[in-house]
């Protein structure tokens, strides 16, 4: 039921986890400013394509983005609210987060579980004068349906052809290494790492600053090795050309760039073009032109990208303008 007039119903929201960090902390701020509230479940990107489609709440989240033909299917809309940057996390003890690095391809057979030791020779050819431990790898995994594990796996994809040919891309996929372990959530991704000892994972990066988590610098498309921040998720967004899919769901793993972060990616939102709570619809679109406007410092904090005035311009213009009132 829409509530009218100054008593302005929360807006409800559900899905990505990678998002959630930021979404809870524009919250907050729009709260305090209009005193209306977001109800956001932070349930993961399949959970949240559930919910939308099941009509239980006024926008789904989602990282792993939705096709144009399933959109049109669906009637709704999609577009993106903010970039960051998936990262590989390790429990190792004696080594400093990003002192240890990678390659795509020999992450690939770390998650294949080719590579099962910490002191496997691939690893110790690309960290000389480290000495790495006899210890066996845990691979920790999403267990839920996940647009992390859709970016991870993309990247995955990409740098292997191994990965792409055995497991290949998606919101879930069959994990191969025999030491694979699931994680609810990039919170219990994240948690499962810090139990672990020899684990390794993949977090949103506000995840690694939250949990001081150790983490690999990873070598990108023009051969840097370079590790996860703002500036870095932004130098892959940069050359991203967001019309040319439709319902911007593109792709920006292994972005070309030497500052590049190879495993960048946007959450999506998806709402209906005819919402059955136009009320409501109108509330979200509220909140997030005011974080578009306001919400960048915040992103910032929280290592986000926020989406440049250009691009947050020809949203309102191309794709909120398609959503009915």
């Amino acid at each position: 039921m829409a509530v009218g007039g100054a008593f302005a119903a929360d807006i409800t929201g559900a899905g990505a986890t990678f998002p959630f960090p930021m979404y809870a902390k524009w919250a907050e701020a729009y709260k305090k400013e209009t005193g209306t509230g977001l109800n956001y479940q932070s349930i993961g990107s399949s959970g949240g394509i559930r919910q939308i489609r099941a009509k239980t709440v006024a926008f789904g989240a989602t990282d792993a983005p939705v096709s144009g033909a399933d959109l049109d299917k669906d009637g709704m809309v999609q577009f993106p609210a903010i970039i960051g940057g998936t990262v590989p996390v390790i429990n190792l003890d004696g080594f400093k987060p990003g002192e240890l690095r990678v390659t795509g391809p020999v992450l690939a057979e770390i998650f294949l579980g080719k590579i099962a030791k910490w002191n496997d020779a691939k690893l110790s050819a690309l960290n000389p004068g480290k000495t790495l431990p006899d210890q066996s790898i845990t691979v920790i995994h999403r267990a839920d349906g996940s647009g992390t594990t859709f970016n991870w796996t993309d990247y995955l994809s990409v740098v292997s052809k191994e990965w792409a040919d055995s497991v290949g891309k998606g919101a879930a996929v069959k994990w191969p290494a025999a030491s694979s372990v699931g994680g609810k959530g990039n919170e219990g991704v994240a948690a499962n790492v810090t139990r672990v000892k020899g684990a390794v994972g993949y977090v949103e990066y506000a995840y690694v600053k939250k949990n001081n988590m150790n983490f690999l610098q990873l070598q990108n498309a023009d051969g840097k090795y370079v590790s996860p921040d703002d500036a870095t998720f932004a130098a892959a967004a940069a050359s991203a050309d967001w019309f040319s899919v439709p319902g911007m769901g593109i792709s920006m793993v292994n972005a070309k760039g030497a500052n590049s972060w190879p495993v960048s990616t946007a959450s999506f939102i998806l709402m209906y073009k005819d919402p059955a709570d136009k009320a409501q619809s109108a509330e979200v679109l509220k909140f997030f032109d005011w974080a578009f406007k306001n919400g960048k410092g915040m992103a910032a904090e929280l290592d986000y990208v926020p989406l440049p005035d250009s691009l947050t311009a020809e949203i309102r213009s191309k794709v909120w303008s398609q959503i009915k009132k």
